[in-house]
């Protein structure tokens, strides 16, 4: 069997701050590039193979699954993208295997079950819902009677949030630019979190309301004018403007190049979105990292408005 998974653009959380009983909460893009790919057949034990620079991370979630499950795999790894970039890898490459895992053996778990075994969407559940559905997704967040603390997905063990708005994105062409660094993760994620919030409730107020109407029905009536001034701000408020301020001037200034910039997750991958002038975008973002002594890989792609695709 082969799954192919899309990647994701997080473009914030929502609601750090938790004074009305709710944390969390996302917002974010399926993406048709890069992708996660693997064949998978039944096995007695476990082996992964290709050419992929996780393959640690595939053998760690087979082997879980396998612990569970009393099952073995053979995974080959046709493609896969780098970790810790702000492209959201980890999840797809976990529910990937978990996938694979479920239709081998017929175990018969939806992928909200399978996202909880391997331990995904503790904070954001925009991965686990761009696995499932793709296209432009807000969850809902953690009721603080589930969850208490701020806290990223790697150190969460909630369950993933609910989905509450999904629509399919325009054909509006995505460009990333991945300059040669890694975002927060581990313990420097962990100290992110519990350094900077909770996030003024003014702040939170301003992000829900560009959110609610900007934002969604910018998606909805496909004006990039609208959705682009939205973009613009979220960079500004709120957690994403945590994130953003952790590498000083090198993201920031890249907002500068054009009307629709933003940063993905933690970064440092930084996404811009266009229906015209692509490649002339896509070269302005590299040689602006080039510029600030990055080497940078550009991707020209647009949203994935369906979920992870499976050959039995």
């Amino acid at each position: 069997m082969k799954i192919k998974t899309p990647s994701r653009i997080h473009i914030t959380l929502i609601d750090l701050n938790g004074s009305i009983g709710r944390i969390d909460g996302g917002v974010g893009l399926a993406l048709e590039n890069p992708f996660i790919e693997i064949k998978a057949k039944e096995c007695d034990g476990i082996e992964i193979v290709g050419e992929a620079e996780n393959l640690e991370r595939f053998k760690i979630v087979a082997e879980k699954m396998a612990k569970i499950t009393g099952n073995g795999v053979k995974i080959e790894v046709l493609s896969d993208y780098k970790s810790h970039v702000g492209l959201g890898s980890g999840t797809q490459i976990s529910l990937a295997v978990g996938e694979a895992f479920n239709k081998l053996y017929n175990l018969g778990l939806s992928v909200r079950e399978i996202a909880e075994i391997v331990g995904r969407g503790g904070t954001s559940g925009i991965g686990v819902a761009a696995f499932q559905f793709g296209g432009f997704i807000v969850d809902g967040g953690h009721s603080k009677k589930e969850k208490k603390d701020f806290l990223p997905s790697s150190a969460s063990k909630a369950k993933p949030p609910r989905v509450i708005v999904r629509h399919d994105f325009p054909d509006w062409k995505v460009i990333l630019a991945i300059p040669d660094l890694k975002g927060f993760y581990g313990r420097r994620e962990v100290d992110l979190f519990q350094k900077n919030c909770p996030i003024p409730i003014e702040e939170v107020r301003e992000l829900c309301h560009l959110i609610l109407m900007k934002l969604i029905p910018a998606v909805v009536e496909k004006d990039l004018d609208e959705f682009s001034f939205a973009i613009r701000r979220i960079q500004e408020i709120g957690f994403k403007r945590v994130e953003v301020e952790q590498y000083n001037d090198l993201i920031k200034n890249c907002f500068k190049l054009y009307e629709c910039v933003g940063m993905s997750s933690t970064g440092p991958t930084v996404y811009a979105i266009t229906d015209s002038d692509a490649k002339s975008i896509a070269n302005d973002l590299k040689n602006y990292f080039k510029d600030m002594g990055f080497e940078c890989n550009v991707v020209i792609t647009k949203a994935k408005n369906r979920g992870a695709e499976v050959e039995v």
